[in-house]
């Protein structure tokens, strides 16, 4: 059975730009610091002597450029599989807003629900549905353990949250940062929300 490496893509946004939620139509491309940060997981994976058996992104263009970065750096030379289960969550009217403008629209209690809940907020128009979602996030997550050596899968943060109900292991907060990674074993989470450089990467062997 194959380990599992979770990565969320690095930053879409650079110094002094305006921080709105970035959903699956909000197709933004990384920013210097998010390339950094794609090379950090590289870096890291190599510097521990391991280079993914498979890599899995997301098809959005911060996902792919992160995908491609790492494979680069680990020496990968298969091919980036594409799975658009990995897409992004269509945030609907929510998309390309800020938190401020969400609170002024929705309301405060609306945005705990997500951020603190991992609930999607009573009558978001969010697509797809939370059964779809957590279907697959299960599924993917059952693929990539296929196999031997170490599946990379890179996506975003809204589908990290279904992986981590769809997996086992001590509660932890479910949100994970831009260039952050999670490890799961065995549908078990054995880490979550590190950088790479601090991660415990050769529990994963």
């Amino acid at each position: 059975m194959a380990n599992v490496l979770l990565a969320r893509h690095g930053n879409t946004f650079g110094p002094g730009d305006k921080i709105v939620w970035v959903g699956a139509r909000e197709d933004l491309p990384l920013v210097e610091k998010g390339e950094a940060q794609a090379r950090a997981l590289g870096e890291a994976l190599a510097a521990a002597g391991m280079r993914p058996a498979r890599i899995i992104s997301g098809p959005l263009k911060r996902t792919r450029r992160a995908a491609e970065i790492v494979a680069e750096l680990t020496g990968f030379d298969g091919e980036v599989r594409i799975d658009d289960r990995l897409k992004e969550i269509d945030y609907g009217a929510w998309g390309g807003k800020s938190d401020e403008e969400i609170i002024a629209n929705w309301g405060e209690e609306a945005l705990a629900v997500w951020r603190d809940e991992h609930r999607r907020p009573p009558g978001a128009d969010w697509t797809p549905s939370e059964e779809a979602l957590a279907a697959n996030a299960r599924a993917v997550l059952a693929e990539a353990s296929k196999g031997e050596g170490l599946s990379l899968v890179i996506t975003s943060n809204g589908i990290l949250r279904y992986m981590y109900a769809a997996l086992s292991g001590p509660a932890e907060d479910a949100k994970v940062k831009t260039g952050h990674v999670c490890g799961a074993k065995a549908n078990e989470r054995l880490f979550w929300n590190l950088k790479p450089e601090d991660a415990p990467l050769s529990d994963l062997r």
